[in-house]
């Protein structure tokens, strides 16, 4: 890692520290993040395929000299990534101020967006004002903070 890496992952990690996540979700954001990333390129180069007819299981694709079309199961780390991203976040939003209904406060609420594209940050935090009222994440998730 160079320095300038090292400054530019220090300063994420000051952020989400600073939007109320503790110091090991932070790391565990960024492990995350690098998870979907690596997933995100092995399906994207046709090396991990998902099987409908088999529950929607991950596969290695693998091709022979004939022509022929083999698969071995892979554990889906995609999905386990996933669960840790929705408990972290849950947890983030449990440590949230509430009033007295025991309702946090929309202003406080954080969400992630999962963006698939293995050519840019997979994972951003989006925070209350980044997506514009109605807008979908979808054409706004880049205003928010992208976690890599």
């Amino acid at each position: 890692m160079t320095r300038r890496e090292a400054i530019k992952q220090a300063e994420q990690e000051r952020t989400l520290i600073d939007l109320g996540f503790t110091r090991s979700e932070a790391e565990a954001l960024r492990r995350i993040s690098m998870a979907l990333h690596r997933w995100a390129e092995y399906e994207c180069n046709g090396d991990i395929e998902r099987d409908p007819e088999r529950g929607d299981k991950p596969f290695w694709s693998h091709a022979s000299r004939g022509g022929k079309h083999y698969a071995s199961p892979v554990p889906d780390r995609e999905r386990g990534a996933l669960r840790r991203l929705d408990k972290i976040i849950a947890a983030h939003t449990a440590r949230l101020p509430h009033n007295h209904d025991g309702q946090t406060f929309p202003c406080h609420t954080l969400r992630a967006y999962i963006q698939g594209d293995p050519r840019g940050c997979p994972l951003y935090v989006i925070r209350p004002g980044d997506v514009p009222e109605g807008k979908s994440d979808d054409g706004y998730y880049n205003n928010g903070l992208a976690v890599n």
